[in-house]
């Protein structure tokens, strides 16, 4: 189709999903996971509110943290709540971190055909007391890792993951000598996120971080950048 004055006209398209921005990422220990996500709405080069949160807490020893569509993200963890609920108003007990991440699954394998547009995380202790993670596809499929990170910062996170976690391109330091402590592990999360929010736009403004351990979970949140 041409105008009046010879310029092609281009047909508008719509689409049902928009990414909001913003980072996501957990790591596991031995006995630890540490879970967190920054709070930054974004569209386009907008910011729409500094304080939307990422993160639920399902249990005190299970939370998951997602990117992508704010809608999508609200939806999901609100399904999520109330199945954990029913789950533990039924059997008298919470749900495991296991069972917890194949329901995440469950429930993303149901919406295949228009999946949630969601990057998701789920973190915790497992029956055994050891820490893990849990990564998820836009259609349900989870693997088991030590580490993970997503949403618009990823990028950015996972290189310094690899080389801080599994040690890799590291000739200082062999694997059997190295031991990733509940300490490090914080001040390592936190060092990742905050880098990526000054390189990434969608990444900013607060970081709401979950420790969980076998004591239950400790919440904490610090600042990023404004701008």
């Amino acid at each position: 189709m041409e105008t009046y004055l010879g310029e092609k006209q281009q047909a508008s398209q719509w689409s049902p999903y928009i990414n909001n921005g913003g980072s996501c990422l957990a790591v596991a220990g031995d006995d630890f996971a540490v879970i967190a996500s920054d709070t930054r709405m974004s569209l386009g080069y907008s910011i729409k509110t500094r304080y939307s949160t990422k993160y639920l807490k399902i249990t005190e020893k299970c939370s998951i943290v997602s990117s992508g569509m704010q809608a999508d993200i609200f939806t999901l963890h609100k399904v999520l709540k109330s199945r954990a609920q029913i789950y533990e108003q039924k059997h008298g007990k919470p749900m495991s971190t296991d069972a917890v991440a194949k329901l995440v699954s469950r429930l993303l394998y149901y919406r295949r055909f228009f999946p949630y547009y969601t990057f998701n995380i789920v973190a915790g202790i497992d029956d055994e007391g050891v820490g893990c993670v849990f990564s998820y596809d836009a259609i349900g499929t989870l693997e088991r890792v030590k580490y993970s990170a997503s949403g618009s910062g990823s990028s950015l996170i996972e290189p310094v993951l690899d080389n801080q976690v599994a040690l890799k391109n590291r000739n200082d330091i062999k694997k059997e000598d190295f031991k990733l402590t509940k300490e490090y592990a914080i001040d390592l999360v936190k060092d990742a996120i905050t880098s990526a929010g000054e390189r990434d736009i969608y990444t900013g403004d607060f970081v709401e971080i979950s420790v969980i351990d076998i004591n239950g979970t400790h919440e904490e949140k610090f600042e990023l950048r404004f701008d």
